[in-house]
Parts: structure tokens; sequence; C-alpha cells
């Protein structure tokens, strides 16, 4: 852990940065772009515009080992909550540098782990490491400790190539331009021009209760995406004993074949208890169960609606209603309750 504060000023706001890995940090070797432990450190001493007054004064601490992303895992989401939870009177605002490939599911899992989040927690990375003479890090970087500092954000937000977006409506659609992520169903918090705009009415309240950690754990969630052809004795496969749950990617509005052994699968698991969570292929709209006869089929099979939530929302959002051990019939209603604005509920 390295504390940054070369010109002493009692008004400058503090920053915790976690340092997970990915990308932003990595350096080239034979085999291709590798974490290197103590290099991002390195390169964040050089630029000399991170050491100024008018930034934040920054500690980084950086995990053993640190991931690619793709490497990432729930007890990581874990680690990172810890981390935050741990130092979380002691700092203004966090950061959380992480891999962009799965940087969304991690964020939208710390949406929901971190009850009465009242300070900024900050995802970024970036898609050419720090080291590169040309890359995004940099400006990324830089904007994302301006907004830790920034007192009035209340949630976990991600800042990639110039937008700011709210952590559990993020998902990545890009895996070669800056601009990596855009929020489908839900407006930017904010944009990063020659002024740095946050939209304030798009943000979440100010929670009353004092932060809470809830540890994700134990429960087993399966990833379902339809595709024509798919047979019910692989659905069967994929919600048997012991899977708790799990998030099933549907066509249209909502919508899956209206076999009758394939929605006997559904209502077989769902009678074991099983919650099951529809969510739309489609990058924008929402679920409507009720909108084709195909859709209303999986409702009298025992299927929740997800509505516009992505698809790393629904999944992280379902791991943690049953990582706490709540009654099914809570975990139905959070689920398709809008608690962290991760979702917009039908009128």
């Amino acid at each position: 852990m390295t504390v940054h504060d070369l010109v002493a000023s009692s008004d400058r706001k503090s920053v915790y940065v976690c340092y997970t890995g990915g990308t932003i940090g990595m350096q080239k070797s034979r085999r291709g772009y590798i974490p290197e432990p103590g290099f991002l450190d390195e390169q964040m001493n050089a630029i000399s515009v991170l050491q100024g007054r008018r930034m934040p004064r920054w500690v980084i601490h950086e995990f053993e080992p640190i991931l690619d992303s793709s490497n990432m895992t729930p007890s990581d989401w874990i680690k990172v909550g810890e981390d935050i939870f741990t130092h979380y009177d002691d700092y203004d605002g966090f950061i959380v540098l992480h891999g962009t490939d799965t940087m969304s599911y991690t964020a939208s899992a710390l949406s929901f782990m971190l009850r009465g989040l009242r300070k900024p927690v900050v995802f970024t990375g970036s898609q050419i490491p720090l080291v590169e003479v040309r890359n995004d890090a940099r400006e990324n970087l830089i904007t994302s400790l301006l907004l830790a500092a920034e007192s009035r954000i209340p949630e976990v937000i991600l800042y990639v190539g110039d937008t700011l977006l709210r952590g559990n409506r993020s998902t990545k659609v890009s895996a070669e331009r800056f601009h990596a992520f855009e929020s489908p169903n839900y407006p930017p918090l904010g944009h990063a021009g020659v002024d740095l705009q946050i939209y304030r009415d798009r943000l979440l309240h100010l929670p009353s209760e004092p932060l809470q950690l809830d540890r994700v754990g134990g429960a087993r969630v399966a990833d379902i995406r339809l595709y024509p052809g798919i047979t019910p004795d692989l659905v069967r496969q994929f919600l048997a004993p012991p899977i708790d749950g799990a998030v099933m990617h549907t066509y249209g509005l909502g919508n899956a074949p209206d076999d009758p052994d394939f929605l006997a699968a559904l209502r077989e698991a769902s009678d074991r208890g099983v919650v099951v969570v529809n969510c739309t292929q489609c990058l924008e709209g929402s679920v409507d169960m009720e909108g084709y006869a195909t859709g209303s089929g999986l409702l009298d099979a025992g299927v929740l609606s997800g509505y516009d939530m992505t698809p790393e929302a629904a999944l992280t959002k379902l791991y943690w209603l049953l990582s706490l051990r709540l009654p099914r019939t809570e975990v139905v209603r959070l689920m398709q309750t809008n608690v962290r604005g991760e979702l917009t509920e039908p009128a």
C-alpha cells in the first residue's frame, strides 16, 4: 500500500484505490499482456498530475494476486467489498481498478452487497495499458479520482471512455472501442467533456441506514441462453439439483418455446424451489411475458420477469438474494423490486 500526499492540504479529499488487476496495470511479455505486481504503482507515480494540488490524495492497495478479470469469482467480489467496508470511514471515496471483461459483474455485485452506501465507489479500467504511449488508461484514472472525491454520488458507478454509468446498469459492448460500455435501459449519470457533468437527478438518493456488507456465498446459480433447437432435457440438466437459481436469456419481450415438455422442465424446477429469472437477449428493452403466448407460458411455469435488468445485474442480484438465505417468497418479491436502481418497475 502506497500513500501519495506530496502537498499537504487539509481540504483535499482522500481516495482509496483497490487495484484488483486488469489491463490498466499490465505490461507486455512474450505471451501478451500480463499483470505485474508493483508495476501500476510505479506508472502512476510517474504521472505528475496525479500528485498535484487539484487532485485528491490517494492510497493504492494492490490485491494479491492481481488478476486478469476473466479469473474473477464471487469470492473476489467479497474481497473487494471487505476492503471497501474496512476502510469506509477513512476515505471520501473509492476506486476499483478492474479488468473490463467482467467489470459489469463485479460492479453490479458490489451495488447489492454494499447496503447503505453514501460514498462513491468508482469502477474503471482500460482497453490499453497505462504503460503504452497511446492509451485510454490515463484519462480514465484522472477522471475516476475526481469522481471518487465527489461526495454527492452515493452509489457504485462505472467510468470508462468519457461516460459515467450506474454500475448495475452497465454492460460491455465493445472489445475494441475506448467507449466500451453502455447502459441500454437507463441514461448515463454523467459525461466528461470540456466540463465534467454529473446529472444529479439520475443518481440514487442518500440512504438513511449505515453501511452494511452482505457477503455472498453458497448459492448455486446457472446462466441459460436459449437458442433455436434447445431441448427440454438440456434445460432439465441446467436446472438439476443442487442449482438454486438461474437467469434464462430469452427472445424479444421474454419469449421462449411453448413446447409442453420445455415448460414442464421449468415448472419442475420452480416446484423444487429453483428461482428462474427471465432476461431478454436484446440489448435494449424490457421483458413482458404477457405480450405473447410464448411468454405467458413461462409465467404459468413459475418463471419471474427480470424486466429491463442487464444479465449481469440479474445474475449478481439473484446470487446476492439467494446468499442471504431468505424465504423463497421474499427472494421472488425482491428479485422483481427495484432495490439499487437496477430495474424499471412497470407502471
